[in-house]
């Protein structure tokens, strides 16, 4: 895939709305200019998400997210709830025939994640197949999916994609730290169990959030090749992102059922 490629390491973490409205102008960049985008980037505040079609309002108690005062948005893309804390959080925006089908565009992108934990002297492996989970499975973190990354039988990544006309744009949580007990916590009746495994817990030397990083953006180039840009500046897809803004700030669409 001898493309040419923007690689934005966005060094200010955003509130959940302000990533996703970012996410979503990648998207757009993608379909509309055919443009090959890598953003790798964090969260502030800690926030919630729930997945494109999750039954947010009768699977999660709001009153006990709205008390616990929880930053909370909903994702442009499908899947279950995720906590984002201390994590490396990867969206790639590419035009969708370069990387095949939805299994295998995953599959490639997670191959590429696969070759960054190698490069950190990590073992980690793809998931088998398995039975698809339905999005009022719970948490996002409680089950693998086929072909996601799993580091000593815990779930390390935990990934969404959509596509958009000739366009796709898949995101995901890399965890750091931490885990997803913040899902559990407000999910109503009894949570699955809880299958995340950040790096800290798997490993005696994690990497830090800057190695890893590292490891991806050059993982990706070795894999794809092409010419590949680092943007000294998210600016103008922060600009171009306002238009999504509401949407993604907006209540009827976090709490939809």
């Amino acid at each position: 895939m001898a493309e040419r490629w923007r690689l934005w390491v966005d060094a200010t973490p955003r509130p959940g709305w302000a990533n996703m409205a970012i996410d979503q102008a990648l998207l757009d960049r993608a379909e509309n200019a055919r443009e090959h985008w890598l953003r790798l980037y964090g969260w502030d505040p800690h926030c919630l998400s729930f997945g494109r079609h999750e039954p947010a309002a009768r699977r999660y108690d709001r009153a006990r997210v709205e008390a616990l005062g929880l930053d909370v948005v909903r994702r442009p893309t499908g899947g279950r709830a995720v906590w984002h804390g201390r994590e490396v959080t990867y969206a790639l925006a590419a035009p969708s025939a370069e990387l095949g089908t939805v299994r295998e565009s995953y599959l490639e992108i997670h191959r590429m994640l696969l070759g960054a934990f190698r490069r950190l002297g990590i073992t980690a492996k793809l998931a088998p197949p398995g039975r698809a989970v339905g999005v009022d499975g719970g948490a996002c973190f409680a089950s693998p999916a086929g072909g996601e990354i799993m580091v000593g039988g815990r779930k390390a990544v935990g990934s969404a994609q959509l596509r958009q006309g000739r366009a796709l744009l898949q995101h995901g949580s890399i965890l750091l730290e931490g885990d997803q007990a913040m899902v559990h916590a407000v999910t109503r009746g009894t949570p699955p169990p809880d299958l995340a495994g950040a790096l800290a817990s798997l490993l005696s030397a994690p990497p830090s959030a800057e190695e890893l990083v590292e490891a991806i953006a050059d993982a990706a180039a070795e894999r794809w090749g092409g010419p590949w840009e680092r943007q000294a500046s998210g600016e103008a897809l922060v600009d171009s992102a306002s238009r999504h803004a509401p949407r993604f700030r907006s209540d009827a669409w976090t709490w939809s059922s």
